[in-house]
């Protein structure tokens, strides 16, 4: 699906190399400011350096769920849906699907944070993606509302197996609950200082989890 093959000239990221299958619930974990989001970035295009170096199936879809929710203020979260060409029947079923039935109608500025996170990652699905990248996103969310959209991430990916995924998150508790493999990323410039599967309900007990 996808490959990554850093030579070492990015200012960030060192060299290493790594793959992406289907069906791999990756969580990238590291220290703050140690580029996780820059290689999402990369992954996802958006970083010119790294294109050269990151080999994509062709035609394969990326969703990316930043931090922000990036949803346009000025537009319904159903007009959101419909600008990535989602259909009437399909808006109504991606938000029931993320338990926003009720809020087709309302405006980004309407909903809670972690409504709009969940419109957001509506708004992800919509491209049915064989990829999807998350940023953190269970930031700034208090634990009753972060455990339930891990929940529900949880349930997509559960729906979705083929799918493959990568989160970056600070903390090991977001790869117990959703990942089958776990990279940690680490150093100046940032290598890939661990890259491990992880059994279905396994916990991650290592020095990771104090990092």
């Amino acid at each position: 699906m996808l490959e990554l093959r850093l030579d070492g000239r990015h200012p960030v990221l060192g060299a290493f190399a790594a793959q992406v299958r289907e069906g791999d619930r990756i969580c990238l974990l590291g220290p703050s400011g140690v580029g996780k989001t820059t290689l999402l970035n990369g992954i996802a295009g958006l970083d010119p350096q790294l294109r050269p170096v990151i080999e994509q199936r062709a035609g394969l879809r990326i969703g990316y769920l930043f931090q922000e929710h990036r949803l346009l203020p000025w537009r319904t979260v159903r007009q959101n849906l419909a600008l990535v060409g989602a259909g009437a029947a399909e808006i109504e079923r991606l938000l029931a699907e993320v338990g926003l039935s009720g809020a087709a109608d309302s405006l980004p500025d309407q909903l809670s944070l972690g409504m709009a996170r969940r419109a957001a990652l509506a708004r992800c699905l919509a491209i049915k993606p064989d990829l999807l990248l998350l940023d953190e996103p269970f930031a700034s969310l208090d634990a009753e509302r972060a455990a339930e959209l891990r929940g529900l991430i949880a349930r997509l990916l559960d729906r979705h197996p083929d799918m493959a995924m990568i989160c970056v998150t600070h903390d090991p508790r977001d790869a117990d609950d959703l990942a089958n493999r776990l990279w940690y990323l680490s150093g100046s410039p940032a290598t890939l200082r661990c890259d491990e599967p992880l059994a279905a309900g396994s916990r991650i007990d290592t020095p990771l989890r104090r990092a």
